[in-house]
């Protein structure tokens, strides 16, 4: 994907936050991994949401949704308003109950081409979609990430905030549109957190193995 292409996703996957309902509170918008450090073209475009959990539950809707739809949750794991209107972006996990964070990939990613001008039907894009802040879950992640040795679950820590607590951050969009930021190697960015050498540099090959496995989109959700 060229750069100003993933930038303009970005930009789109913003404005909806900003603009647009979404399925649950969204409070933090951020680019990591390529598109941060301004490879041009970039594998896959990485982007992290902060979400927040829904303080009011809707037991009607949730009955109602169920009942014509088979899923479970509606009006408390994700917005009864957002769902009636977009039933066929609501997405379940496999216990039947609707998902935060593939109910955002399906609203953020649905039409998003047209959106940023695009063609191409399945962009590589990954969304990481946590109710914690990027750093504090790079720091979470990391610590049970080295604790199993399980380094694939590392998040890559070269992060941009683009828009926080219903702010836009325009200047990091262009920074990132003229791939102005100075970003550090990965493990040279593992090594700042505390990680030694050699675990750093596993783990920088951990990651790129497993990104070259990865292809279209996709969406992990985590809970910090």
């Amino acid at each position: 994907m060229e750069l100003e292409r993933a930038v303009d996703r970005l930009e789109a996957i913003v404005d909806r936050v900003e603009e647009e309902e979404m399925p649950v509170p969204v409070r933090e918008v951020w680019a990591f991994g390529d598109v941060a450090l301004g490879l041009d073209p970039i594998d896959r475009l990485d982007v992290y949401l902060t979400k927040d959990v829904l303080m009011e539950s809707d037991a009607d809707a949730a009955a109602d949704f169920e009942a014509e739809y088979g899923v479970k949750g509606v009006g408390s794991t994700v917005r009864a308003s957002w769902a009636e209107a977009n039933p066929d972006r609501v997405r379940a996990s496999d216990n039947g109950y609707a998902a935060p964070e593939k109910c955002l990939a399906a609203e953020l990613l649905a039409g998003i081409d047209a959106d940023a001008a695009g063609t191409d039907a399945d962009a590589p894009i990954h969304l990481e979609v946590c109710n914690a802040s990027f750093g504090d879950n790079v720091t979470q992640r990391l610590k049970g990430a080295l604790a199993r040795e399980a380094y694939g679950e590392v998040l890559d820590p070269r992060g941009v905030c683009l828009w926080a607590d219903g702010r836009r951050d325009e200047e990091a969009l262009s920074r990132l549109r003229e791939a102005a930021f100075a970003m550090p190697t990965l493990p040279a960015a593992l090594a700042s957190l505390g990680v030694d050498d050699d675990v750093a540099g596993a783990v920088a090959d951990a990651l790129a193995a497993q990104r070259a496995d990865q292809d279209g989109s996709s969406v992990r959700g985590d809970m910090v």
